[in-house]
């Protein structure tokens, strides 16, 4: 087995973020929500579309899809990374979801009203493809790196990530805001390409962590030739009856699943709710998420160190209370500047929360574990099914009340409960974990 904090091997690790983080960004958060709103929104049916003979409003119908597109993950992947562990073949899902998804952004280029239906499959797809790959790839943290070593690790995959999506951004950017420059007369067309480059930068710089990263290991050489299927459940029955046991680990994931509802969702709506409530020009929402990203950086780092100092748990809660406060904000935000600044605290706590919750988790991993992608697949699970309630509950309480500040208010609800459940997760690992350290977790 290959020794830990390895540093060639750390930064093949850190660069699988930095592939299929501009999906993240131009997909999810910038070009393709600004773009979908535009041709979504027509002088004749204003925001309403059709989709599958009935209609919705567009930017629920984008919720709804990827809530459905997580909540395949959900149901997919604890299956598939119990086998992976058992077959010892995480690697191998992990660059399957990654063609997935990234062919699925080069399918988006197609992307028209008239396509619409098809278009919002590959959309769901590539969707599936980027959170089922980032199953298998923080399973790798907790076999790379020392328990000492694994906030700053989990803080330099995301550092790496936001600064390849920012990269990859600008460089978009300047098709969007100046096609005249390379003869394009279709408006259409650098949205398009841009899905285009995302699919194949994403494809192509996850060929280094592939290259490097090893392969895995069975988890029990003896059983090999059981039945794969069988082999898979047995393993996953194994993990559930594990967590079961571990009180402290049992309730990070009940906290997790609840400030995780808010995270994901607001980092998910917030172009579209810029676009919508506050009648952003597209140019002004890419710059804005920029800022997210950039500010983002610093603040994976900032709380890596904070959590040296105060632990994690603690800083997790100093977070979250932060997010609350965002959800407010936002509600009575009415400016482009009020959207700035909000938009640089957005980012300061976006890449701490990610970060430090990811490596929390790890830390409370038994370290001498060997089936990780199994115990992985129950942290990503957790979260798309956040992601889930969060997106439907966002898009139907827009639709039902006819504005997106109301939906705000309702993530806060979330975050009060997450901050609630991890001051309570204080107590229980102080029970727990006697002889933790302040420092550690």
């Amino acid at each position: 087995m290959e020794t830990k904090n390895n540093p060639k091997t750390i930064r093949a690790w850190a660069m699988f973020d930095w592939a299929n983080s501009a999906y993240n960004l131009v997909i999810t958060s910038t070009i393709f929500p600004a773009y979908y709103t535009a041709i979504t929104t027509t002088k004749e049916r204003d925001d309403k579309v059709s989709f599958l003979g009935y209609e919705f409003v567009n930017t629920a119908l984008q919720d709804y899809v990827l809530a459905a597109a997580y909540m395949i993950v959900v149901l997919l992947l604890p299956i598939l990374t119990s086998i992976a562990d058992y077959r010892g073949n995480k690697k191998s899902y992990m660059q399957l979801f990654t063609w997935m998804g990234g062919l699925s952004c080069c399918a988006l280029f197609f992307f028209k009203l008239e396509t619409l239906e098809i278009s919002m499959l590959w959309f769901a797809l590539a969707a599936i493809g980027y959170c089922s790959g980032a199953v298998f790839y923080n399973s790798y943290l907790p076999q790379i790196a020392s328990l000492d070593q694994q906030d700053k690790v989990s803080a330099k995959g995301f550092t790496y990530g936001y600064i390849g999506s920012v990269v990859l951004q600008i460089v978009c950017f300047v098709f969007v805001l100046k096609p005249e420059l390379f003869g394009i007369t279709d408006a259409s067309l650098p949205a398009r390409l841009s899905f285009l480059l995302v699919g194949l930068w994403w494809l192509g710089f996850a060929q280094i962590p592939f290259y490097k990263l090893p392969k895995g290991q069975p988890n029990s050489a003896n059983n090999r030739h059981q039945n794969i299927l069988s082999g898979g459940f047995k393993e996953l029955g194994n993990v559930l009856r594990r967590i079961r046991s571990m009180p402290v680990l049992k309730q990070y994931l009940s906290a997790f699943f609840f400030y995780s509802m808010g995270v994901q969702t607001v980092m998910l709506v917030a172009t579209g709710f810029a676009a919508k409530e506050l009648k952003l020009p597209q140019e002004s929402l890419i710059a804005t998420i920029l800022i997210i990203q950039l500010v983002a950086i610093a603040g994976a780092a900032l709380m890596s160190r904070l959590s040296a100092i105060y632990g994690n748990v603690k800083v997790l809660i100093g977070v979250v209370i932060i997010w609350i406060g965002i959800c407010f904000a936002a509600y009575f935000t009415q400016t482009e500047v009020q959207f700035y600044l909000l938009a640089v605290v957005v980012g300061l706590v976006m890449g701490g929360i990610q970060s430090l919750s990811r490596s929390t988790y790890s830390k409370f991993l038994p370290q001498d574990i060997t089936d990780t992608a199994s115990f992985f697949s129950f942290y990503d699970v957790t979260e798309k099914l956040a992601i889930v309630i969060g997106l439907f509950t966002f898009g139907f309480v827009e639709s039902l009340t006819g504005s997106m500040r109301n939906s705000t208010l309702v993530l806060s609800l979330f975050f009060i409960a997450g901050m609630l459940l991890l001051i309570l997760l204080l107590r229980t690992q102080k029970r727990s974990l006697p002889n933790i350290t302040a420092g550690t977790v």
